[in-house]
Parts: C-alpha cells; structure tokens; sequence
C-alpha cells in the first residue's frame, strides 16, 4: 500500500493534531498517522476523561478532511519523503512534500535495587493501566521520581480509592518554590496544581527523597525511601515511579534533524535542519500540553504555507518559554540517583546487561558492542536515557547512529520495498538553536 500527502504528521498527541487541523483547510492533502487506536496521545489518551480543550480540538480534527491512520507505526525512512509504517498485519509506504514531527515524550526511568520486580511501574505507566481497568481501590501506593506527573498521578489514584502512602520528589525544596514563582504567571497550571494537592491532602510529601530500594520475593512489597542520608522502609502494593520525561527523538534523528541539547533544533516557526521536516511538542523541549498546542498550529500554519498567520501566534510562544526552563531546572535530578545501582543492578531489562558491566565500558557505542545494552525489543528507550544520565552516553542522536528500524518490525515489513522516485535529499540552511533552550 502506499499514500501521497502534501503534509504527513506523525503523532496525534495534542502537538500532532492542531498541526493537522490548523493544515488542513487549505485544500491540501493531509495526513496524521500514530500508532495509538485513537487519537490524543498519552496525555489524552482514549478511555480518559477528556478535557473541554480536548474535546473542542478533536472536533475541530473530525470536521477536517485528514486521513487518520490509527495504529500504524512508523519505523524507517528509507529515503528523502518516504516513511514505511506496520500496522498488525499490513505495511505501506508514507509519501510527503512536508513532515512535521509530533512524536511526543516518554517517561525516564533510573535502575536502583529492585526496580524491576512486579508492581514497580512508571508513574504514567501505572495511570494508564488504572484508567484501563486496572483496579486500585484500598491498594497501597508509593509515588516518587521527579515531575509535574507525580502529583496528577497521585490525584487520579486517591480519586479511585486508593490509598497514597507517600509522595517522593527528588527535586530539593528550592527547586519547586522556584517553579511554583513561574506558576503565578500561568494561572491555568496554577488553579490545576492546587487541584491535585487538594486531591492529595494529608499525604505525605516528601523533597530530595527518592527510592533506595524495592523490596519483595515474587512481587513489591515494600519499599526502601531515602532522603538526607536517612533510610526508612514502607509498605505499599504499588510503586509509582518516574523521573520526568524524555522526548521521543528516534526519527527526528533518522531523519538527520539536529538535536541539541537533547532536544529537536527548530526556528521560531518550527522548521527543523531538514528541508521541509517540521517539528512540534516535546521533542522540541519539555513545555506541557498549551506550548504543544501552540507549536503544533505554528508549525500547520508554516507548513501549509500560511506563515504570516503562524507568526502571529510566535510571541504567545515565547510568553511559554520561562515555564520551559523553570520546569527544567526545577526537575534537573540529584547526581546521588548515580549512586544507587549496585553492579548487580540490571540497567538494560531486555538484554539483562547490569550496572557493573557498564562501567566498563567507554560508550554508547561499546556497551552495545560488548553487552548489548540498548539492542532488545525497546531499543535503548528506557536504558537510553539511564547511561545518558549514568555515564553521559548519547544514545539517540545523528552522530550515535540511529538506524532503521526504530521499533521492532516484522521481516515482511523490513522486506517491503521503500524506493520510489521521489527528490534528491537536501538541507535548509542553518538555523537558531532550539528556542524553548535559548531564549
């Protein structure tokens, strides 16, 4: 199978969709493909009680003349407009004249002591599942990591019933009251943080604390809490656990975008290192889902040729960037997390490759080699952003050599033909350094 669109989108998170919506009243051809079953990504995802921004904006894509193509995943770009894509049981070949990445965040995981027994999960991780039916009434909960997550998961738990042992936050008291100044100028995030701590009240929260240990034979049952040298055990069923998020870099980087900083390189309308790839949410800086919005209509409107109208909505953008490189700060992590694997620590789950079998290596790239480390089923997207943190690797980038596929794909997919006479690869000239970093 293979489809021609004028504009491709790839991801329809919140980003994703108000690129395609905001493209597709031009009489262009415009496609938004995601591998979810619906669109709204992780923050809305389907089955989740919606937001009234959500809705508006999901109504606003089903009046569009889009093609949707749920439950497909993108996993090479075999040449310059073309990106092959698997769905259960079929492959096709994806041709554009303009991309826009909206690939979203994923969330960072660190290895400590028994961090891959059952019932220790991610804080989005565990949400998810409790919004898919996963019963958690009366169930004991430890929340802990670092994030503005941690405390909209704990929220959601305690409203279906279930009972937040404690809140652990590895950011330092001085870290969020910092970010708590910035909030003053965003009312929206405001009035939602005093709505979660008045879900959690009476909880415990706890600053520069973070998991030591978990503890259990066959599963969770308790775990081992660290905060200013003190050690302390407590009894939980479930440990919620993430340390922010990470971007979803893996195709930008394919593609040969520039990454810096860790984050997608875009100008101020979008446009990445690569002619006609534009890039929009979380791969361009952690910022939450109103700066999504705004990126993903600025970077519609350039696309589809409408650039005087997306520079209309730039200084609303730049008005979002102090929150930016707040939220960065305030979650920047505390270098004893570094600390607490032991060499028998397993970082790379699916290869089995523990702790002191990468201390002995000198990169991203021998601890492949060597451990294989990275080279399993995830491929690098939760030990990836581990050893980055670790040991200063760079797993995802152009320079460490990312190569098709970046998921798992069947050897009929990988068989599929990819050439087709499409243009020469060529650049755009250079361009700023990421603006949600710079300015």
């Amino acid at each position: 199978m293979s489809d021609r669109f004028d504009l491709l989108v790839v991801g329809a998170g919140p980003a994703g969709i108000a690129a395609a919506a905001s493209a597709a009243d031009r009489g262009l051809r415009v496609g938004l493909v995601d591998d979810n079953p619906a669109p709204g990504g992780q923050i809305w995802r389907s089955g989740a009680t919606q937001p009234a921004a959500a809705r508006k904006l999901l109504a606003k894509l089903d009046a569009t003349p889009v093609q949707r193509l749920q439950g497909w995943r993108v996993f090479d770009s075999p040449e310059r407009g073309v990106l092959r894509a698997e769905s259960e049981n079929a492959c096709r070949k994806l041709v554009y004249r303009s991309l826009i990445l909206a690939t979203g965040a994923r969330e960072r995981f660190l290895p400590f002591p028994g961090w891959t027994l059952p019932n220790v999960m991610g804080a989005g991780g565990l949400d998810a599942m409790v919004r898919g039916g996963l019963p958690i009434r009366d169930k004991r909960i430890v929340v802990a990591g670092t994030g503005p997550l941690l405390l909209a998961v704990a929220a959601h738990l305690a409203r279906k019933g279930a009972k937040i042992v404690a809140i652990c936050e590895q950011a330092s008291l001085r870290q969020l009251v910092s970010l708590a100044a910035h909030l003053l100028n965003q009312p929206a995030k405001l009035l939602q943080g005093i709505e979660y701590s008045a879900a959690t009240f009476g909880t415990r929260f706890y600053t520069s604390c973070w998991p030591a240990a978990a503890n259990g034979n066959e599963k969770l049952e308790s775990v081992t809490l660290e905060r200013d040298g003190k050690r302390w055990d407590e009894r939980c069923d479930y440990l919620a656990c993430g340390y922010h998020l990470t971007p979803n870099l893996e195709l930008p980087a394919l593609l040969g975008c520039n990454i810096d900083d860790g984050f997608v390189a875009t100008d101020e309308l979008q446009r990445t290192s690569v002619q006609d790839v534009f890039c929009a949410g979380e791969p361009t800086g952690i910022g939450g889902v109103e700066l999504a919005l705004l990126e993903g209509q600025i970077a519609g409107l350039a696309a589809a040729g409408r650039t005087e109208e997306a520079k209309k909505l730039v200084p609303r953008r730049r008005r979002n960037l102090g929150f930016v490189r707040a939220l960065r700060d305030a979650t920047a992590l505390d270098l004893r997390l570094r600390t607490l694997a032991s060499d028998s620590t397993l970082v790379c789950r699916c290869e089995d490759v523990s702790f002191g079998a990468l201390r002995a290596q000198s990169s991203w790239r021998d601890a492949k080699l060597h451990t294989r480390c990275g080279m399993g089923p995830c491929q690098g997207r939760i030990c990836g952003s581990a050893t980055e943190f670790l040991f200063g690797w760079s797993a995802v980038s152009p320079q460490s050599g990312v190569r098709p596929p970046i998921f798992p794909a069947r050897v009929s997919s990988l068989s599929h033909p990819g050439k087709i006479n499409v243009p020469a690869a060529s650049q755009a000239p250079p361009i700023a350094i990421n603006h949600k970093q710079s300015h």
